[in-house]
């Protein structure tokens, strides 16, 4: 009787063992990027790296797309809807227009939308408070230039990089007030994410005013600003994703933004069935927003400027210090 027992047990483990892996194989998340693709070292890279950590944790694989142009946006949504994915993740603030179409079309999928705002019984909306990071890189640049001029070239001219900006430059002004910015914006069109060459120019530009550190919130844009720091021998802070690996010594820091949690968290609750809609807002006291210190930079960032810099960080999650918005600015890249 004790031997059927325990083959009745073994029997019983293995059907739960086979159900959850059953359940785990069934699991279909999809994660759609913006252009510039997946290996953009930047924002969408960051959304890549949540995704990863997903699979390499739970074994389950993803399916993804990177698009050439916006227009693609709704048709791979609806391709992905109409094949039942069990959560659709689409990055960047260029997806609103399109998920708000889709996700009505389909109420039965979940849709994660990264950047952008959806108000939808079945769409969970993520942004990110981008103002509170960009103060504390405001302060590293103002720490560090030597020329008092320091310089922001965004990517697409929208109230999102707009956010960027206006962090920035207050977290700069708080530890000095003799500073001169430049600001210039690669477009207005989505296409400004994607170029490097135009953004280098900037760059370039910027630096022969006499400017000696360039913050870009300019996505793969973003790249060309760290080549022409490089050539310049000048600082760059690179953004998103941690970009100081680039070029080590010219990269001064990146403004982290956490988009890899954000992915990571969206498909952790859609397996576990704990996902819910509506809207969820990281900023530096969620962990969301940060600036990246690691062996590549570790020389350009001292004692002091740390201590600074945990000091601000620790008075702008209590609320002591309010970092701008820019009002009615939407969430983008």
């Amino acid at each position: 009787m004790k031997k059927m027992l325990k083959r009745v047990s073994a029997g019983l483990a293995a059907g739960v063992m086979l159900a959850g892996s059953v359940i785990a194989d069934d699991f279909k998340p999809v994660l759609l990027y913006d252009i510039g693709g997946k290996f953009d070292k930047s924002f969408n890279e960051a959304a890549r790296v949540g995704a990863e950590a997903f699979k390499a944790e739970h074994g389950i694989s993803y399916k993804d797309f990177e698009p050439s142009s916006e227009t693609q946006y709704e048709q791979a949504l609806k391709r992905f809807a109409r094949r039942k994915a069990d959560l659709i993740i689409a990055v960047g603030v260029g997806y609103s227009v399109a998920v708000r179409n889709v996700a009505r079309k389909y109420p039965n999928i979940k849709f994660t939308v990264i950047d952008a705002v959806v108000d939808l019984p079945n769409v969970q909306s993520i942004t990110f408070k981008e103002h509170e990071g960009s103060f504390l890189v405001g302060m590293i640049a103002a720490m560090k230039t030597e020329s008092k001029k320091i310089g922001f070239i965004g990517g697409m001219d929208i109230p999102l990089i707009r956010r960027f900006e206006r962090g920035f430059r207050q977290g700069a002004t708080y530890v000095r007030d003799d500073l001169k910015f430049v600001e210039n914006y690669v477009g207005t069109t989505p296409a400004a994410w994607n170029d490097p060459i135009k953004a280098s120019e900037m760059a370039q530009s910027q630096y022969a005013r006499g400017v000696d550190v360039i913050f870009s919130a300019a996505g793969p844009s973003g790249l060309g600003v760290i080549q022409a720091a490089k050539d310049k021998k000048k600082f760059a802070i690179g953004v998103d994703s941690n970009q100081n690996h680039i070029a080590p010594g010219t990269v001064l820091t990146s403004m982290l933004k956490r988009v890899d949690l954000a992915v990571q968290k969206a498909m952790d609750e859609a397996k576990a069935g704990t996902w819910k809609p509506g809207l969820t807002v990281l900023g530096l006291k969620e962990g969301g927003v940060d600036f990246a210190v690691d062996e590549h930079n570790k020389e350009l960032i001292t004692e002091e400027m740390k201590t600074r810099l945990e000091l601000a960080r620790a008075k702008i999650v209590s609320g002591e210090i309010i970092v701008d918005d820019v009002a009615g600015g939407n969430s983008g890249h």
